[in-house]
């Protein structure tokens, strides 16, 4: 696509920059109306229980108390809200708690109030009596016979099920291997941690509302909230300012943002609810917490011969998107492998715990992490090198596009060439040398070394259509509408390259609008790495139909033939004669006037719009090597190297690109290493602040060396595949991987993560005897 000259695929810095750096940019927090009021939630605090009795009498009382509502009393009339429309109607949420609480954070009253501080003080004094029930911390618990049943009616806290093959299969796909490795293992909960907390501003306007969220997808929640408040979709318009972070939890929907909207509908007043950590860390749908086992059969070869898999998946007390996300752990289990056979069990089960949402790879990352544990597993019990075992077994690039066993539509994949790279780029072989080195001489640090290759999926369950559109203004810069949403990622730079590339208008002369269900018409959202390859493709075309309209009306202003004209500098010229040209800015006068237009183009505005469709996903994938050092008499880990090789396809501006794979390689150490939700036995967590979940900082990881390699999709018009969660899917095993090898000498065949020094330590201590 790009051509001579063409500023596509070099490292341009990011328009978005100078205003994040100096301050500008408004959050949600920041928007300030006269008169607002403001929301302090009175949430669970127990896991389990039915609700006795709710005293409100002295938080009525209290000074700036505008009203407190629950659903013993004013429940302002909402319905319950169905998390996911996979889901039966009976898992429903209700806005707030009626006879039972489910979780520690389940709303059971709101107090509105003229300011904060008034709000939290008042919501203090709320005194809610309960019945305590045994509450359901770990899925696998939920599924016992005498288990507590978080919804009574339905009978089971199974809320989902998969199967492959449909129905199930006594056929053991391992049967004829040579060897057959094994492992069972945890895929922790984790909290998203946006740096900006969840919030919302509902402004009442008219007979409608106007909310302004911290959101990844407003167009999304729109089409949720406008019913539940009883609006038509024309009186509620959505729009997000500028986001601290998403990671996926902020493309849910939330009770509070209908409750806020509720308010303001009701009072008439500008209303607020911004989050506290504390309260995010609870309420902030949660990622991951699965348990998986696996058997690989190889033969002696290490040829793969079937893959056995079973996943039991937490969904929280209120289940969602997170519910169903075993399907996609299901489809990416083969991961790059030919696996000629495969069966795979999961269920998710209701726990008595913050709900499961999308988490930077949602139900992906999962997968790899089981594949990439077991294929090490079944490498060992050979004595076969983990990166010839990977080798072996790769897909070929000449079998692509593809479905895989598991229903995979893979584009387009060349896994071997990754391996190549990130192995040279690691000194592999060296590495290998020097743990040897350092195990005959019984040194106390070891050194461990860790592979993943891995392939995931982006712009996942049905996302491949995008909407976007290009409009040139009156004074000659440009506008592109993309229905993605802006969180951090650097779309103005993305898509004012791709608008400039095509029309010749200069970066800074065009401006993004996103986020905004007042101005864009439709959207689907930023989330599951597909904001290029839909909406990028969207303004890519939707520019090039700019260029054709305008060619044809330069071409009738100046007498010439349409093939003639082309871009020149601020506007359209005579191919070899640049005097004679047309500036953008009259250009898009001339497009509204009909005596300045060819016969058959009708007066408009100079814009172009539509809806791209990439017809389905694409499989970016990848190579990673990390490289640790294991403190044998402590369990210390300390990061020493983390090399990958990233392929997301053709490369638009290798510098957001490469922020990408930094960010995403830091969350998947996180996950590695460091970060776990944790709760006692009654379901109180005790990692509800960052005092106590463990973020690492830079000084926690070592610096990040990356690089790619470029193989073109062929379901988009850029040759794009996604990168936002492929460095969190990559480095999670690799990192994994290499503390368990650091130590494999010793007896050490599995370590759950997070791989923390006790962890560590404790697996030495009980291999040593």
């Amino acid at each position: 696509m790009a051509s001579a000259g063409s500023i596509l695929g070099n490292a341009v810095h990011r328009l978005e920059d100078p205003t994040l750096l100096t301050g500008e940019g408004k959050y949600v927090d920041d928007l300030v109306e006269t008169g607002m009021l403001y929301i302090s939630f009175v949430r669970s605090a127990v896991a389990h229980g039915m609700i006795e009795s709710v005293d409100i009498s002295d938080a009525e009382g209290m000074p700036g108390v505008v009203g407190v509502y629950h659903s013993r009393g004013d429940d302002l009339g909402l319905a319950s809200v169905q998390g996911f429309a996979m889901l039966p109607e009976s898992y429903n949420r209700p806005v707030f708690a009626t006879d039972r609480v489910r979780f520690v954070g389940d709303i059971v009253a709101a107090v509105v109030a003229e300011s904060q501080a008034l709000a939290d003080d008042a919501a203090e004094t709320v005194i809610v009596d309960y019945d305590v029930l045994p509450a359901i911390i770990h899925a696998p618990d939920g599924m016992k016979e005498d288990a507590p049943l978080l919804f009574p009616e339905t009978g089971s806290n199974v809320c989902f099920a998969s199967q492959f093959p449909e129905g199930g299969t006594d056929e053991d796909p391992c049967e004829g291997a040579a060897a057959v490795g094994e492992v069972e293992m945890v895929s922790q909960r984790l909290a998203g941690v946006p740096m900006e907390n969840n919030g919302v501003v509902a402004l009442p306007e008219g007979d409608g509302i106007t909310m302004w969220l911290s959101h990844q997808a407003p167009h999304s929640v729109h089409a949720g909230y406008a019913p539940a408040l009883g609006l038509e979709p024309e009186q509620l318009r959505v729009l997000c300012p500028w986001v601290g972070g998403g990671f996926g939890p902020k493309a849910a929907a939330y009770v509070e943002h209908i409750a806020a909207g509720a308010l303001a509908l009701k009072l008439q007043k500008p209303v607020k609810w911004v989050e506290a950590r504390s309260e995010d860390m609870v309420s902030l749908v949660h990622g991951r917490d699965y348990v998986m086992k696996a058997r690989l059969g190889v033969d002696g070869s290490g040829k793969i011969v079937g893959l056995d898999a079973e996943v039991v998946a937490a969904a929280g007390a209120y289940p969602a998107i997170g519910a169903i996300l075993p399907m996609l752990t299901q489809m990416m289990s083969v991961g790059v492998y030919e696996i000629p056979k495969v069966r795979f069990d999961a269920k998710t089960v209701l726990t008595n715990n913050t709900t499961i949402g999308a988490y930077r790879g949602a139900g992906r990352p999962e997968a790899t992490q089981l594949i990439e544990r077991v294929i090490d597993a079944a490498a060992a019990e050979i004595g076969m090198d983990p990166a010839e075992i990977r080798r072996v077994n790769f897909m070929q690039p000449d079998t692509f596009p593809r479905v895989t066993i598991t229903g995979g539509a893979y584009d387009s994949g060349e896994y071997e060439k990754a391996l190549d790279a990130v192995l040279e780029a690691s000194g592999y072989a060296g590495l290998r040398e020097e743990q040897a080195a350092r195990r005959a001489s019984g040194d106390a640090v070891q050194l461990g070394i860790g592979v993943s290759a891995y392939v995931e999926v982006t712009a996942p369950v049905g996302l491949h259509v995008e909407y976007g559109a290009c409009e040139i203004n009156d004074d000659g810069s440009a506008t592109v509408y993309a229905g993605t949403s802006v969180h951090g990622q650097g779309h103005h730079t993305a898509f004012a390259m791709l608008a400039s590339d095509v029309l010749g208008i200069p970066m800074e002369m065009i401006s993004l609008v996103n986020s905004d269900t007042a101005l864009v018409p439709r959207g689907a959202g930023t989330l599951g790495s597909r904001s290029l390859q839909t909406a990028g493709s969207a303004i890519h075309l939707a520019s090039e139909g700019v260029l054709d309209r305008a060619k044809q009306i330069a071409a009738h202003m100046l007498e010439a033939s349409p093939d003639d004209i082309e871009t020149g500098d601020g506007g359209l010229q005579v191919a070899g004669v640049p005097a004679k040209s047309v500036s953008w800015a009259d250009l898009a006068v001339a497009s509204r006037d009909a005596t300045k237009l060819p016969e058959g183009l009708d007066p408009e505005a100079l814009k172009h719009e539509l809806d791209f469709d990439g017809e389905n996903s694409t499989f970016p994938f990848g190579a990673h090597v990390s490289v640790v050092e294991v403190d044998t008499d402590t369990g210390r880990v300390d990061m020493v190297r983390h090399v990958a090789v990233d392929d997301c396809g053709r490369i638009l501006n290798p510098l957001l690109v490469r922020g990408q794979q930094h960010g995403g390689i830091a969350q998947g150490a996180a996950q590695a290493l460091y970060e776990q939700v944790l709760y006692d036995d009654d379901g109180n967590p005790i990692t509800s602040n960052l005092m106590d979940y463990a973020i690492p900082s830079a000084a926690e990881l070592c610096s990040f060396e990356t690089s790619n390699t470029e193989t073109d999709s062929p379901r988009n018009p850029l040759g794009a595949k996604g990168i936002g969660e492929s460095g969190t899917i990559g480095s999670t095993p690799a990192i994994h991987n290499a503390v368990v090898d650091a130590v494999s000498h010793l007896g050490v065949s599995h370590i759950d993560m997070p791989c923390t020094s006790e962890r560590v330590w404790a697996a030495i201590q009980e291999a040593r005897g």
